[in-house]
């Protein structure tokens, strides 16, 4: 008995030990990136990348934050973007799901292949851009954003695969009872189905508020330029006056010396502007996360 028991003592202290090695693994490059986002530029130069830097400096987001209009405006676009985005793609991805889960739907099987099928072709680049811009009349919108990223064939069938695990006596009692199928999503399916919501809603999410791609093609208003492609603007911009000897007098007007100019220090507070707000919300989704990572667990 005393043996089995300090077994169980080591073979929990080694499953710890491994997981704390790798939680430090992953926290400390994320450590790292703050750290230099705050660290001097010379310091960077002259002794590396260090989790202690020798000397602190801010000058990095100062240069960012010079005009805070403009990259608060930014946040606003991709905020409401995110939102909007998230909620309605959440609806078509639960409801298409839910009927591809249906075992009395006749076309479930062609619907599926269908579904499947978009995942491994696409029209290519210059048709989605007519799309977009010639039939949908999208330029220059807010929906331009919003439209591309609405439905995920490969969440669409997630979502299918999370549905199919509730059992179908629920639904028939359910019909037995008089609801309709409407009523059925609404009130039954989608309670039970929490955890893939907000599981996907959170990948959804993270989609939105990384993508920049969509607004370069489409977006030429600056008012509706969204905080990832503001950054990749600012970046390529800040690539390149300090790579030109020439373009030294534009940085006069930062009020930022070439010789410190904090190019590597801005890069890292790129990232940790962008995605700063995204380490706020995960925790607020984790304990569905959590549940929605072992998917079709579901009990009858």
């Amino acid at each position: 008995m005393v043996v089995q028991q300090s077994k169980a003592v080591w073979s929990q202290l080694i499953i710890h030990t491994i997981f704390i090695l790798l939680t430090i693994a992953m926290l400390v490059p994320f450590a790292l990136v703050i750290v230099i986002s705050f660290s001097d530029e010379q310091s960077i130069l002259h002794n590396g990348f260090r989790l202690i830097p020798d000397q602190f400096s801010a000058a990095a987001y100062h240069y960012f934050l010079k005009t805070p209009e403009t990259i608060l405006r930014a946040y606003g676009v991709t905020i409401l973007v995110a939102v909007i985005g998230t909620c309605i793609s959440l609806i078509l991805t639960s409801t298409m799901g839910y009927v591809l889960s249906r075992r009395d739907y006749g076309l479930q099987r062609a619907t599926s292949f269908y579904v499947f099928f978009t995942m491994l072709f696409n029209g290519g680049l210059v048709p989605f851009y007519i799309m977009m811009t010639q039939i949908l009349h999208l330029k220059d919108s807010i929906w331009a954003l919003i439209v591309p990223g609405l439905l995920s064939p490969f969440y669409v069938l997630i979502m299918k695969g999370f549905m199919a695990k509730i059992p179908t006596e629920i639904i028939e009692s359910a019909k037995v009872e008089g609801a309709r199928e409407w009523r059925i999503y609404t009130a039954l399916i989608l309670p039970l189905s929490k955890p893939a919501l907000a599981t996907l809603g959170l990948f959804i999410l993270f989609n939105y508020w990384n993508e920049w791609f969509n607004a370069l093609l489409f977006i030429n208003n600056e008012k509706l330029v969204p905080l990832q492609l503001l950054l990749v603007r600012t970046m390529n911009t800040l690539d390149f006056i300090t790579s030109r000897p020439e373009f030294a007098s534009a940085l006069v007007t930062l009020n930022v010396d070439m010789g410190d100019f904090p190019k590597t220090s801005a890069k890292f507070a790129v990232a940790v502007l962008s995605a700063g707000p995204m380490l706020l919300v995960f925790p607020f989704f984790q304990r569905f996360f959590v549940k929605g990572l072992t998917i079709g667990a579901i009990k009858g």
